[in-house]
């Protein structure tokens, strides 16, 4: 079955990043920060020559349906070919125990790559997810934070630590 390639979900995050009036609201220096991160990251994870495979693309908690048969996947829009590590860099840190054989540098390097396209993402001037400059502000303290890279989850938690903080910020 044809698929596209993880590269080509990274693709879209630098278009988003490399064009201002598609990222409007984005600061100059973010933008640098951010097509640097993306295009580095992406290179480093090529490099290593992975065995690729069918990937869900987005297997995060929020794609993820508890059924009486057990866990029910959905929103396949994102499918793409890539290392599992590029999956498992989406998932909360308890599933990556389930993969013993994974290369935990690919999965950091992967992690790293997801917070700067979800990042890009938030900053899209058509992006409707609520909250996403807020959102984009946080990946953003994120990744210039450095490793460990934290797992979405671990981000949704801060994000919402940081609603009910009344500073309106979280010490990451």
């Amino acid at each position: 079955m044809a698929s596209p390639r993880f590269t080509d979900r990274v693709a879209e995050a630098e278009e988003v990043v490399a064009n201002p009036d598609l990222s409007p609201e984005l600061a100059d220096a973010d933008r640098v920060f951010l097509s640097s991160r993306l295009g580095r990251v992406r290179r480093a994870i090529e490099a290593r020559g992975a065995v690729e495979q069918l990937l869900h693309g987005e297997p995060h908690p929020g794609n993820v349906l508890s059924t009486k048969n057990g866990p029910l996947f959905i929103d396949f829009e994102t499918c793409c070919r890539g290392p599992v590590e590029f999956d498992l860099a989406h998932v909360p840190e308890a599933v990556c125990e389930h993969y013993p054989g994974v290369d935990q540098t690919l999965v950091d390097d992967c992690r790293q790559l997801v917070l700067a396209m979800v990042a890009a993402w938030r900053w899209e001037r058509r992006d409707q997810f609520p909250n996403g400059r807020r959102f984009g502000e946080e990946f953003l303290r994120a990744l210039r934070a450095g490793p460990p890279w934290p797992t979405l989850d671990t981000m949704s938690r801060r994000l919402d630590a940081l609603r009910e903080s009344p500073k309106g910020h979280v010490n990451t």
